[in-house]
C-alpha cells in the first residue's frame, strides 16, 4: 500500500489555550473529518470500524475523565505500526506566560484549576502532557503565532499533496522577528524609506503615494524583476515536488511601507499569472487588533 492509499489520522494535542481548536478547524477546512474532545475510551470503536472515507483529525483533551497520556501514546503507536494507516501526533506547545495572558484576556478559567489561578492549572496540564509532547512527531510552538499563522502552519503540514501549490505572500517587521514558517525571505530595507517623509509616514505600502515613492528608487524595479524571475523558476519545481503551500515574506524595519508595497506588487503579479495567492501584512494586522476595543 502506498502512502496515498493509506488512511490518514492526525491527533492534535497540547495545553488549553495553545490553539488546538484553531488547528482542528484548519484541518476540517482541508477536508478532514474533525472530532474534538474525543474520549479515549471511544477511540478503539472509532478506529476499528469501517475504514474512513476521509482523513481524520482527532483532538484530545486532558479534561476528559478517562484521559491518559499513555493511552493516547499507545493508540498512536498502534496506528503507526499499521501499514494501512498514516498517523501523526501534533503537539501545540506554548510558553506558560503566554497562556496566562491568553486566559486573562479571555477571562476564562483554566479547566484543571477552575477555582484557582490559571498558572496552577497550566502547570498541572503541562506535567500531565509531558509524555505526549515527548512522543509527538510534529511540535508547533504557538507562543508568537496569531490564529492566522497557526492555520497557515497546519496547511503547510497537512494540505493534500495533489492540490495546486498555494502561495502566501506577506510583509513583516524585522524588529518583531521572522515570520514563522516562511520559506523564502527577502530584505527590503535597502529601498527608499517613506518613513522619513512626514506626509507618508502615517500611511502604509498599500497607499498609491507610498508605493510610487518606493518605486521611484532606481533599485526597486530590478529587485522586483529578479524576485519575480526567481519565483517563476522555483514555483513549478515546488509544485512538481508535491509541495502544497509556499510562503514568501518581505521584511523591512517597521513592516509598514517597503515590505507592504513589495508584497502587494508580487501578489498581484502572481495572481495575474494564474497562481493561487493569498497575502497578509503581519504588522498592520497586529496594529488593527491592538486598536480594537
Amino acid at each position: 500500500m502506498t502512502p496515498d492509499d493509506a488512511a490518514r489520522v492526525v491527533f492534535v494535542s497540547g495545553p488549553s489555550g495553545a490553539g488546538r481548536s484553531t488547528a482542528i478547524h484548519a484541518l476540517e477546512d482541508l477536508g478532514y473529518e474533525a472530532i474534538d474532545n474525543l474520549p479515549l475510551s471511544l477511540l478503539p470503536r472509532l478506529l476499528d470500524g469501517p475504514p474512513p472515507t476521509r482523513p481524520l483529525a482527532l483532538g484530545t483533551d486532558p479534561r476528559n475523565r478517562d484521559y491518559s497520556a499513555q493511552a493516547l501514546i499507545g493508540a498512536v503507536d498502534r496506528l503507526v505500526a499499521d501499514p494501512a494507516v498514516l498517523a501523526d501526533l501534533v503537539y501545540l506547545d506554548c510558553r506558560a506566560d503566554v497562556l496566562v495572558r491568553r486566559f486573562s484576556e479571555t477571562r476564562r478559567r483554566h479547566p484543571l484549576a477552575p477555582e484557582d489561578r490559571p498558572l496552577l492549572g497550566i502547570e498541572l496540564e503541562r506535567d500531565l502532557l509531558a509524555p505526549v509532547r515527548a512522543r509527538a512527531g510534529i511540535l508547533i510552538d504557538t507562543s508568537e503565532m496569531t490564529p492566522h499563522e497557526l492555520r497557515a502552519e497546519m496547511q503547510r503540514w497537512f494540505a493534500p499533496s495533489g492540490q495546486k501549490l498555494a502561495l502566501s505572500v506577506e510583509s513583516f517587521s524585522y524588529k518583531r522577528g521572522l515570520p514563522t514558517g516562511a520559506d523564502l525571505v527577502f530584505d527590503c530595507r535597502f529601498l527608499r524609506n517613506p518613513h522619513w517623509d512626514p506626509a507618508l509616514r502615517p500611511l502604509d505600502g498599500r497607499n498609491a503615494a507610498v508605493a510610487d515613492h518606493i518605486a521611484g528608487d532606481d533599485r526597486f524595479a530590478p529587485f522586483l524583476a529578479q524576485v519575480t524571475q526567481l519565483l517563476e523558476t522555483l514555483l513549478p519545481a515546488y509544485g512538481e515536488e508535491g509541495k502544497a503551500h509556499l510562503t514568501v515574506a518581505f521584511g523591512c524595519t517597521g513592516g509598514q511601507h517597503r515590505s507592504v508595497a513589495m508584497t502587494e506588487k508580487l501578489a498581484a503579479h502572481l495572481a495575474c499569472a494564474g497562481w493561487q495567492v493569498s497575502k497578509r501584512h503581519r504588522e498592520i494586522e497586529r496594529r488593527a487588533v491592538a486598536r480594537a476595543p
